[in-house]
């Protein structure tokens, strides 16, 4: 029998959103390395570049790898005979580890949790409350996976209840595409299979949990070992998708997904629902346990392991452009992919201040700002510290608006 003390898991708590803000899982990192090398189109081989560039940068400077810091998500398998040390519930440990962690001084991170979701939506300024998941199992330890999920991988989540005898492939299939590239590839795909609708939803979302572990699959394919029918759809899913050529940023290329992630749960003869849940490029996720001998640990990965990568801007094959004296012939003639080097004055704007700037249209008022030939950054960075011009910030894939 082990006893968790009430700081000690708060504590882990915090460490691990912290940790993960800003040091990507490595067998995502090496994952993508792998990809970089096989990726034949110029464009998206750019994109994974400049993922991977910025993946170092955040290990070594500890800072964000996405503005979007993410839901707090933490599923926890919590053993029959343990004791907990506490005088709080353990939503509100979980709660206060979250608090402290996106709002330390050192490394704050985006609050972006509203309450009130139908009504007045107002931001709870801490990322509070967390999303818990909880599992009575085994044992005497406390198992715990914290992840951080961004807004615009989330909301490419997809529910179909299917008829048992339709084809999962071919729904995956005539999704993903409806996807856009508004969940940020190259990413991991999560599929639950089977349950009920909210069954189905927790096990794609945990599913992608998982170490990426396809390469190893296609091994023992190879090898002719016998594959269970969800691991036959996983080979078939990832080499399918990757062939629909979305590729890295939606810009086209041999890799879509890094993997694909499912999990199934016995279900009513008459039923077959499929959820379907995206990683994005921002992938955020770490797991430790708790035995009751302290805080948890965890383990900060070598900057040495990081694929030998980085992105530079190509001078020769770029266009220069000039805000301040931009024309909408200019703006037409760009192409996707393209690498444009901007300089000059840009505005920028988010949701908020997309919504306002429609509901003035609409009703015939003049707007603050002449937009005429002016460029929208859509992004909102976070706050920078003592020694930042800007913080980290990058431009929204979401096509929400």
């Amino acid at each position: 029998m082990s006893t968790i003390k009430q700081e000690d898991f708060i504590q882990s708590i915090a460490d691990a959103f912290q940790f993960i803000s800003y040091y990507h899982p490595l067998d995502y990192i090496q994952a993508l390395g792998e990809a970089y090398e096989r990726e034949e189109s110029p464009a998206a081989k750019d994109a994974i570049a400049q993922i991977l560039t910025n993946s170092r940068m955040c290990a070594e400077g500890h800072r964000p790898i996405c503005q979007d810091t993410g839901i707090a998500v933490v599923f926890l398998k919590v053993g029959m005979n343990v004791r907990w040390d506490s005088t709080l519930s353990v939503q509100e440990m979980v709660n206060e580890g979250v608090r402290r962690a996106y709002t330390d001084p050192d490394n704050k991170l985006r609050a972006s949790v509203l309450l009130d979701p139908a009504g007045a939506r107002k931001n709870s300024k801490d990322n509070t409350p967390a999303v818990v998941h909880y599992e009575i199992v085994e044992g005497d330890t406390v198992d715990i996976t914290c992840a951080a999920k961004g807004g615009g991988s989330e909301n490419k989540s997809k529910l179909v209840m299917l008829n048992p005898s339709d084809s999962i492939v071919d729904w995956v299939l005539k999704t993903l595409p409806t996807m856009g590239a508004g969940w940020c590839p190259p990413g991991i795909l999560g599929i639950g299979i089977g349950g009920t609708p909210e069954k189905a939803m927790l096990l794609a979302k945990e599913s992608l949990m998982g170490h990426v572990d396809i390469q190893e699959l296609q091994a023992r394919a190879a090898k002719g070992e016998t594959l269970t029918r969800v691991e036959e759809l996983r080979l078939e899913l990832f080499d399918k998708v990757n062939a629909l050529g979305i590729g890295a940023q939606g810009l086209g290329g041999l890799t879509t997904v890094l993997d694909v992630k499912i999990l199934d749960y016995p279900t009513h003869a008459a039923s077959l629902p499929v959820a379907m849940i995206p990683n994005c490029a921002a992938t955020r996720h770490v797991h430790f346990e708790l035995d009751g001998s302290g805080p948890a640990h965890l383990q900060a990965p070598r900057l040495e392991d990081w694929p030998a990568v980085t992105w530079q801007a190509d001078t020769d094959v770029a266009t220069r452009v000039d805000l301040n004296t931009l024309t909408t012939e200019q703006v037409s003639s760009w192409k996707p992919g393209q690498v444009l080097l901007l300089n000059g004055k840009m505005l920028t704007g988010r949701d908020a201040a997309h919504k306002r700037i429609a509901d003035m249209l609409a009703k015939g008022e003049k707007l603050p700002v002449d937009f005429t030939n002016r460029v929208i950054y859509y992004v909102g960075p976070l706050t920078p510290l003592v020694y930042e011009v800007v913080a980290p910030a990058g431009p929204t894939t979401a096509t929400r608006m």
